[in-house]
């Protein structure tokens, strides 16, 4: 018998790179089962089935909507992602539950005291104070977990500046604000936390994504990479060639660059260095291939949706105009 070690799944190297856990038994049921009915829940919101209803039980307005689904992404991403590298990986400690239970809790509480709030805006009370002191760190908490300290660096950063702006050069000095002014902006209003971004992620994100993952789980990836190599692999360097197109053809129905290089990536780096590219040349050719997968429509990273709601254009005039710099980019990688 071989010594070698097997080589890693994609599934597994997808979790490796995104430091996501893979727990068993009825944790990773539960796991499951949250995240299905996070699915079920924004389908059901973007469906015309609420307004069907006679009743306002299963029926959410705007700012409501954000609110669970950062619940759902606040319990999830505690579940999913470890504190650290020398966390354990194969069960969630008890910790990890308390976090996740409590900052889905202050997520949620703008949809259970929303009435309450609705009537106060501007002059939040003591329990809105409390929701925003656990939430909003929990809600960096999850966020350095997912996608590492730069991003929560710069919140905490522009989050002290609202406090300490009066210390500031004199240029970006202001007044500074007190507790209540930033827990109302932040927690309580949709301006901060539940505002244009998180409805983004909401109503267009979300969904693209899952439609995008259901159809690469249907097999479209490998369909992608089989045509790529098939029409491009018997040119000079053509293993090259076909990893740049197979990661642009992914790029239509994956928003996700690190899933784009796992999912071609296993495939065209081995076939790029068999017929003579350096570890690091093929490695740069599948990067650069992926990354700009994230630009190409119609499923383009959140910034395209984001363009959408502070513009004021349509989607579809966005992937229109996004279509052509896409193509180019890909025809200089080729």
């Amino acid at each position: 018998m071989s010594d070698k070690k097997a080589s890693p799944s994609v599934e597994e190297m997808l979790a490796q790179d995104a430091g996501g856990r893979n727990p068993t038994g009825i944790q990773n049921q539960i796991i499951l089962y949250v995240a299905l009915l996070w699915a079920i829940f924004q389908v059901w919101i973007a469906s015309p089935f609420p307004y069907m209803m006679e009743t306002d039980l299963l029926r959410w307005n705007s700012n409501q909507a954000r609110s669970i689904h950062l619940t759902f992404a606040i319990f999830l991403c505690y579940l999913s992602f470890p504190f650290g590298k020398n966390s354990p990986r194969a069960y969630i400690p008890i910790i990890d539950w308390i976090l996740a239970i409590v900052g889905s809790l202050a997520a949620l509480y703008y949809v259970l005291d929303y009435e309450s709030i609705s009537d106060r805006v501007g002059a939040p009370i003591l329990r809105d104070t409390i929701a925003a002191c656990i939430g909003i760190p929990l809600m960096l908490e999850a966020a350095r977990r997912s996608l590492g300290p730069a991003l929560v660096v710069i919140a905490i950063v522009f989050l002290l500046y609202t406090f300490f702006g009066n210390y500031a050069p004199a240029m970006i000095q202001h007044g500074g604000y007190s507790m209540d002014q930033v827990v109302n902006h932040q927690w309580i209003t949709t301006e901060g936390v539940f505002g244009v971004a998180l409805g983004v992620s909401t109503d267009f994100v979300f969904l693209f994504v899952l439609f995008g993952a259901l159809l690469e789980k249907a097999g479209a990836g490998n369909y992608f990479i089989k045509l790529a190599f098939a029409s491009l692999g018997h040119l000079k360097g053509g293993p090259a060639k076909s990893a740049v197109i197979a990661s642009g053809l992914t790029g239509l129905i994956s928003g996700s660059s690190i899933a784009n290089v796992v999912t071609t990536g296993t495939f065209t780096i081995p076939m790029m260095k068999r017929v003579g590219f350096s570890s690091e040349k093929a490695g740069a050719v599948e990067v650069a291939s992926s990354v700009n997968g994230q630009i190409m429509p119609p499923v383009m990273g959140a910034a395209a949706f984001l363009m959408v709601e502070y513009v004021g254009i349509s989607y579809f005039e966005v992937i229109t105009h996004a279509f052509v710099p896409a193509i180019i980019s890909y025809i200089a990688l080729v």
